[in-house]
């Protein structure tokens, strides 16, 4: 089955900015997320748009993406210069012995693999920020042995099929002449070394699996979908090299009084018939506290008004933050005593006015807004 367009995955054009594209991985990914997300084809969908975001927002990879389309990635992994595209490392081999670029030196320094943790926190962990201590399962050098893979007391040999080189030297007879193709080592699986008795603890992996803690300082502000590198806390490297890392991805909880889009911050407030009509200033709970806010004489119902500076932190941005918006309803009373009620009709016919029945969601509002204002962020 054929992969489909990065862009149209993302539903972008190709002259999509960073932004753009940001957002919209944004979107998807919290429509598409596993956690969020039961339908049968929501995994997949959620890996699809993840691999597009990965190309995509690489200005690298993009680039390659552009030029070649998905076979870029076939056998290079959209990786830097040398990368192979369409098997053209294997055609090097054949004629020039691995010249061009080639396979790489199975005993080459490697970096380990990259760790994905998923970190769920409240929305007020999200807004004030936090330290937290996480644990997660990775791989270490094997206390044992010291990573040699051999049990103490024992000797690491260097492989004899090889000599150490970690690979083989394959002579075929061509009509081109004479090649020599080099290829890892069966023996040794090209690590140029020989355990004659494996480490009980790791079976000569050299390797073994640890709970490590590691504290998270969670920045104030994060968003649903945003990640953080930990650099060096991934997997081990191999032959030496430097390790991989560790990228925590931020799950926020949803908020019970407020709505959250991108840096600023939407919640509903209801207000009298009375308040709307003459006027007032009212308390308006933000997640720091209530400010007071004025309702001008004549509001309607539906009106929405900014709190400034009272939206969620901007990650990274010093301080700054997005705002409040504050949508006002205008609730009626639903139990009147019969001086209210006369009096209503009274108003009612000197201003031709309906008066309407309150339901259950002004009820749901009124308990939200009095819940806010004790104070219970």
């Amino acid at each position: 089955m054929s992969k489909r367009d990065y862009y149209e995955v993302l539903g972008v054009a190709k002259s999509a900015s960073e932004d753009e594209i940001k957002k919209a991985y944004r979107k998807l990914a919290r429509q598409y997320h596993p956690d969020v997300n039961k339908e049968p084809d929501a995994v997949e969908k959620f890996k699809e748009v993840k691999e597009a975001y990965d190309v995509i927002s690489d200005p690298q990879k993009r680039a390659q993406y552009d030029q070649f389309g998905h076979a870029a990635g076939q056998q290079g992994g959209f990786g830097g210069a040398g990368a192979d595209f369409g098997g053209f490392g294997d055609i090097f081999d054949m004629f020039f012995g691995g010249g061009g670029g080639g396979r790489r030196n199975p005993n080459a320094p490697r970096q380990g693999n990259d760790l994905q943790y998923t970190m769920s926190i409240s929305f007020k962990d999200a807004y004030f920020g936090k330290e937290e201590e996480i644990e997660i399962p990775k791989e270490a050098t094997c206390s044992k042995c010291d990573g040699s893979g051999a049990e103490p007391g024992t000797k690491v040999e260097t492989c004899p099929t090889c000599n150490g080189a970690g690979q083989q030297e394959v002579v075929q007879n061509t009509p081109f002449g004479r090649v020599v193709n080099r290829r890892p080592c069966p023996s040794c699986k090209g690590k140029g070394k020989y355990v004659q008795t494996k480490c009980s603890k790791c079976h000569g992996n050299g390797k073994e699996t640890i709970r490590r803690k590691i504290r998270i300082n969670i920045p104030a502000g994060v968003d649903d979908g945003m990640q953080m590198r930990i650099s060096g806390e991934g997997e081990l490297g191999v032959n030496g090299g430097p390790p991989g890392d560790l990228y925590v991805v931020f799950r926020v909880k949803r908020h019970d009084f407020f709505e959250r889009d991108e840096d600023n911050l939407f919640c509903q407030i209801p207000i009298t018939f009375a308040q709307a009509a003459l006027g007032d200033e009212i308390e308006v709970p933000t997640m720091e506290g209530k400010v007071k806010m004025k309702i001008p004489a004549g509001t309607q119902t539906g009106k929405t008004f900014r709190l400034r500076g009272h939206g969620m932190p901007r990650v990274n941005r010093g301080g700054a933050k997005g705002d409040q918006h504050v949508k006002v309803t205008v609730v009626t009373p639903t139990k009147l005593s019969d001086r209210q009620k006369e009096l209503l009709r009274e108003l009612a016919e000197l201003g031709g006015e309906e008066t309407h029945a309150a339901g259950s969601a002004e009820k749901t509002l009124w308990d939200r807004f009095k819940t806010m204002m004790r104070g219970d962020v």
